[in-house]
Parts: structure tokens; C-alpha cells; sequence
């Protein structure tokens, strides 16, 4: 498979496009305005320790002091040494003063009138793993990795990468979690300076893949720490010391050990970033990138916007005629299946069948592609036979392989329904490009304007017991008012001569068609 990435620049906005086979299949999107400060580290200056609260204000040099609370410095990294906060009761003076440094990471975004939170136990993910500075040889795995054989294979990896030994390894195995450090240092004789000084949690995506690949995430966080460090000693106090990767920086940063052919990037500026990202990190993926020069917009190379305009539409048509309907809600995702114009060529049941085939590979595409995550009903047509509703579950399990993002798929329940979820990385691109519609307030409809005008006529009757008006002015949409002075024109001379008051309309050109005011009168002729 022919894998290509397109990173198109601009001053505002990143966008990167993932192709396979020349068809799109992921889009993402970071704009400068919307990055946070959450997992960036800083070389902090304790401006203020507040024992009552047993907490501290630290300066990181924004524009509000951030709050450090004693339980977010436990086993933490201090620059004057190792520390280890076991009686909470103890004052937060002994462990934090006025001016001093201390390394620390942000865990929420400033709110209002208060500052970030921030927390001196520093954790760095990466794509397999999460880096933990601060956790000598601890091994973590992701609980949602539940294969006992998988969960063990996963370790050894991590124990071996670490220098562990085997005969630590079976030592520790015997062991429960709570268990593990105490093992190694018996294997050790406690010989610390032998144990390393860092930890992992391999993440729910290291589930299934090699040796080199996890290794070689891991060799990525150990190099990266390395700078941070050597940053953090010659940086002054309230500096910025790592910000999670840009976009472009943390596609290369994913896609490592990845089949990729090509990333192309239409920015000289991020080309040098991206060139000496990979020569300090992963220097065998220098090859990889290339600086398109090329006259055409890069994503206009496999007409990248018009398929990112189509994934933000409701239909998605098939080749053989069938279409899907997409409804993104905030609990779940519905994709309806239908054969829409496909008769096929022999009986129903086999034009049903091969309808949801090519509805399966195109609902992969387009999970991708839209980035819908969480609980997702998919509704294939009704199939008779048990032999084609496995096929098509299979299909959509193979097409899901490719996804970066774990799914897990149900069977077709009784009402022929069949549930999925898929793990949320990042909003979905509904979310990133677009917001609800003023006009219908994200309802997705309007009413119609005949509704409008009954709404109008109701409206006038109202008004006319509760104001002594001799004639109503109605101010309202250019369909609204046609409709009026057209179609119902015999209701609106039937409501004067009911009412005994006459009814002028006028157009509003600002007015959306559910908005209409009603104006008492009398008027100027």
C-alpha cells in the first residue's frame, strides 16, 4: 500500500492530509489560536507558599501565577534533590520556599480568574507510551489492554529495553504490581546506580505491535527527556521548557515505524523544523521527507478540500448507487445504509448483500476520515442470511485495521443493528470546522415557512386583544412576506376583516426565515 502525507502551512493553521492508494483517509487540523498550555513543562519560581491551603503559587511567566498543591509534588524532581512526600501532614514549607525552581507541568488550563493547575510529576506521551521521569523502572500497561499473554509480552519488551535482566524479569513476574521495585533492586543487591531512573505506561495503541516499533518509541522519549534536561539547566526561571509537538512535528513523531513513502510539506520553514526534528530523533526517517516546490496547492494534489467538504456533509453517496446518512450527536454517531438507486442484478437479498459490503468500507473511510469517535450505531440493510451479515462484519473489521485509533465492533444485534465504539483521539472534524447553524440553532432544520406564516396569523390575533391598534406591521423574510402577499393572501384579508384592522407587510432582508416581528400601529402612508 502506497502511504503519502501532505502538510499544507499557512500562518494561522496546519493542516495535515493522510493518503493511502491516492484516496484521503485522515485530516487534521491545528489551529494557532485554539492550541492550549496542558502538557507543557516549565522551569517555574515558587512565588508564594500558602501552608494554610498546604499549597503553592508558582510563576511559570504567564500572566496569572499557577497553583501547585502538595499532592501534585509527590515523588517529584526538585532541583535540590529526590523528594518523597509520605505524611501528608507535614507543612508544604519543608518541601517548597520563596524563589526557588522547580521543574513542572501543567495538568489544566488557566479558568477565568484562576491561574493553571500544575503538578511536579512530570508525564510526557508519546504514540506507544507514556514517559514517567519521576518513576524509576516502573512498568505500566494500559487496563484496556486485557490479553494476559499480550499484557506480559508487552513487558518483557519494556523490562528488556530498560536493561532488566531475564532473571529480574522472572523474579518480578511472581510479583504483584505493587511489588515490582522491590524485585528488581533483590535481584540487584541493591545496586541503584544499575536501576533506571524513569518509567513507562505503554498505551492502549502499543496493543499488537513489534518489538522494534515499541523499542524504538521508547529510545524516542528517552532522547527527548535528554533535551529536556540539558534545556531546563541553562533556561532562567519562568521559561517555557517543552510545549507538546506542533501537528507537523507529531505526525512525524506517529508515523515512525509506520509504511509511509512520502511527507511532502509545501512550508521551507517547517521543512528545516521537521528535518532537524527527525536528524536529533529518528534519523532513518529523514528520507521520508520531502519540500514540495510544486505549482499547485499541495492539497489540491488528490483534491484534499473538496473531499474535506464532503465528509462535513450528511450523505455519503456509494459507487454502485446506494448512499449513507451520518447524524453526529453529542451522545452518539448514527450511519444509516441504503440501496438508494442500486437495483443490482439477480434478487434483493444479493443487491442487500453487496450493498453492505461497499457501505462497510466506506463507513471505515469515513470514521477515519471524520474522526467520529465514541458510541456509533451502524444500521445495515436487513440481511436474511447469518453467512453475509459475518462477511460484512469481517469486511469492516479489515478496513478498520489501518485506523489508528482502537475500535471494537458488536454483532448484528436482533433488531439488525450493530454497535461500535471508537476511541476519541481529538475532536471530530465537524467539531474543528464548523459550529451550529444560528438559524436553526444546531437543531440541523427550520420550520418551513408555512409554519411561519400560521405562527404570524396567531400572533396578530394576540396582539390585537392586548394593544388598541388600528393596523399591524409585520416585519419579516423575503419568502415569508411573498408567501403572505401570494398563497395565503385570502387568510390575511379574512383575518382584517375579522379583526377590523388592516395588516402591511415589509421585508427585512437581515432576518432569517423563523424571524418576524409584529409592529402596532398607526403608520405614516
Amino acid at each position: 500500500m502506497n502511504q503519502e502525507v501532505l502538510i499544507n502551512v499557512t500562518p494561522r493553521e496546519t493542516r495535515v492530509a493522510l493518503v493511502e492508494n491516492g484516496i484521503l483517509q485522515e485530516v487534521m487540523i491545528e489551529r494557532i489560536s485554539s492550541r492550549g498550555l496542558v502538557s507543557n513543562i516549565y522551569k517555574g519560581r515558587v512565588c508564594r507558599v500558602l501552608p494554610g491551603m498546604q499549597a503553592a503559587f508558582v510563576d511559570i511567566g504567564l500572566e496569572r501565577a499557577a497553583f501547585l498543591h502538595i499532592s501534585d509534588i509527590v515523588n517529584a524532581h526538585l532541583h535540590h534533590g529526590e523528594i518523597a512526600i509520605d505524611d501528608k501532614t507535614e507543612s508544604i514549607h519543608h518541601f517548597l520556599h520563596e524563589g526557588q525552581p522547580v521543574l513542572v507541568q501543567v495538568i489544566k488550563e488557566p479558568l477565568g480568574t484562576k491561574g493553571a493547575r500544575l503538578t511536579t510529576q512530570i508525564a510526557i506521551p508519546s504514540r506507544y507510551v507514556v514517559f514517567l521521569p519521576s518513576s524509576p523502572n516502573m512498568i505500566g500497561i494500559s487496563t484496556r489492554i486485557e490479553s494476559t499473554e499480550e499484557r506480559k509480552r508487552l513487558k518483557e519488551i519494556a523490562w528488556q529495553h530498560m536493561g532488566i535482566t531475564e532473571q529480574a524479569v522472572i523474579e518480578t513476574s511472581k510479583q504483584g504490581e505493587t511489588e515490582v521495585m522491590q524485585a528488581i533492586a533483590t535481584v540487584y543487591n541493591d545496586q541503584a546506580e544499575q536501576l533506571n531512573h524513569y518509567g513507562f505506561i505503554i498505551r492502549t495503541a502499543a496493543e499488537g505491535i513489534t518489538t522494534e516499533m515499541l523499542c524504538a518509541d521508547m529510545n524516542f522519549m528517552c532522547r527527548l527527556w535528554k533535551d529536556i534536561q540539558d534545556k531546563e539547566s541553562q533556561a532562567p526561571p519562568c521559561s517555557l521548557i517543552y510545549e507538546d509537538l506542533s501537528l507537523a512535528l507529531r505526525t512525524v513523531r506517529d508515523l515512525m515505524g509506520t509504511v509511509v513513502d512520502k511527507i511532502k510539506v509545501d512550508s521551507p520553514i517547517i521543512f528545516n523544523e521537521l528535518i532537524d526534528f527527525t536528524n536529533k530523533f529518528i534519523p532513518d526517517f529523514v528520507p521520508h521527507i520531502e519540500y514540495y516546490t510544486g505549482e499547485r496547492p499541495i492539497f489540491d494534489l488528490y483534491c484534499i478540500d473538496d473531499e474535506i467538504t464532503k465528509a462535513l456533509e450528511r450523505k455519503v453517496q456509494l459507487k454502485s448507487g446506494g448512499y449513507l446518512v451520518i447524524d453526529q450527536t453529542e451522545a452518539m454517531t448514527t450511519i444509516d445504509v441504503n440501496t438508494g438507486g442500486y437495483v443490482g442484478s439477480r434478487n434483493l437479498e444479493e443487491t442487500i448483500f453487496k450493498t453492505n459490503l461497499e457501505a462497510a468500507q466506506a463507513i471505515a473511510r469515513q470514521l477515519r476520515l471524520r474522526n467520529l469517535g465514541g458510541i456509533i450505531i451502524l444500521d445495515f440493510i436487513d440481511m436474511l442470511d447469518p453467512e453475509h451479515k459475518r462477511q460484512v462484519l469481517r469486511t469492516l473489521e479489515k478496513c478498520l485495521e489501518r485506523d489508528r485509533a482502537k475500535s471494537h465492533i458488536g454483532e448484528v444485534s436482533s433488531l439488525g443493528l450493530v454497535q461500535m465504539t471508537r476511541k476519541r483521539t481529538r475532536e471530530s472534524l465537524e467539531h474543528v470546522l464548523c459550529e451550529n447553524c444560528p438559524t436553526c440553532g444546531g437543531r440541523g432544520s427550520v420550520k418551513s415557512v408555512q409554519t411561519i406564516c400560521y405562527e404570524i396569523f396567531r400572533e396578530i390575533s394576540r396582539e390585537a386583544l392586548l394593544f388598541d391598534a388600528k393596523q399591524f406591521l409585520v416585519l419579516a423574510a423575503q419568502e415569508v412576506v411573498d408567501i403572505m402577499l401570494d398563497e395565503e393572501s385570502n387568510h390575511v384579508a379574512e383575518l382584517e376583516e375579522s379583526l377590523g384592522r388592516s395588516i402591511r407587510f415589509q421585508v427585512e432582508i437581515s432576518y432569517t426565515q423563523e424571524q418576524y416581528d409584529i409592529v402596532p400601529g398607526p403608520f405614516n402612508t
